[in-house]
Formats: C-alpha cells, structure tokens, sequence
C-alpha cells in the first residue's frame, strides 16, 4: 500500500519492524520535506515487495563497488524529477540508500547513503567511506556518503 510521506507529522507507517523506527522515519520524511521544498514533489513510498523492479536496478547499481546488503528493504519509491531518476530503499537497520540517476548522459550519477540515527555503520561500509554528519530536526544526526556511478544502468 502506498504511503504519502507526512514530515509534518513524522510516522513510523511501513518502517515498524525496525530497531530504529522512529529515526528511520525520521530520515525519511528529511527526504520528502526536501522534495517538496525543492520541487513541490510529494514523496510517496511502497513496501519493497510492492516495487520489485526499483529496488532490483538500486541493487545492481550496488554491485559496481560489490556491494550487497543482507538486510530486509522495507520500502521503497522512485520518479523522475528535473531530469534526474530518483530512487530511494529503506532497510530494516536504519540504512536508506538512494540513486541519483541524471536522464542526459553528461549528468551527474551517484549512489548516496544515509544511516539513521542510532544505527552502527554496518560492517560493509567499513574501511570503504568516510560519513559527514548532517544534524536534522526531523531525523536527528543523519551520517551520510555516497559514491559516484560509472556504469550505465
């Protein structure tokens, strides 16, 4: 079932089996306010399984630095905005991955990691990226790092 992303009125709806709901729900709402500010986009989700091709294309786009993640993807979404193709997974430990993906072939492409507050830095991003921190009224601290993508998808 679809969930229009209230940051107004942060809830845990689609996120609960998460240890760290509250802080996921948090980090994704941060999103849909910065969309609408942005864009006047309103941020809807899905539960993963709903979407299976969007989190399939965020997962090969993963393997480009061999990454795959043992956690359950609780939702995703993804659109096209501003020439870009935007698509974002939340997992059940608090990880939201999100693809920047630019429509013209000169554009910037990258894959961005946010960890949700309270939440360790999983074991497969040790020793690979260092987080800045991003302080958030709605998420708390939000650690963040991305990599740029080379391949085309």
């Amino acid at each position: 079932m679809a969930y229009k992303v209230d940051f107004k009125n942060v809830a845990t709806v689609g996120l609960e089996s998460s240890p760290v709901a509250t802080a996921l729900a948090g980090l994704r709402a941060n999103e849909a306010r910065y969309y609408w500010n942005k864009y006047k986009h309103e941020y809807i989700t899905v539960p993963a399984f709903e979407d299976p091709e969007t989190l399939k294309w965020i997962e090969t786009i993963l393997l480009e630095k061999d990454m795959r993640f043992p956690y359950k993807p609780l939702e995703v979404t993804s659109f096209e905005i501003d020439g870009l193709k935007m698509a974002y997974v939340f997992y059940e430990n608090g990880l939201a991955v999100n693809v920047m993906y630019s429509i013209s072939k000169d554009g910037k492409r990258a894959v961005g990691f946010k960890l949700s507050d309270g939440m360790d830095i999983p074991k497969e991003f040790e020793g690979k990226f260092k987080f800045a921190r991003q302080k958030s009224k709605l998420a708390g601290t939000i650690r963040g790092s991305f990599f740029v993508i080379k391949g085309e998808y």
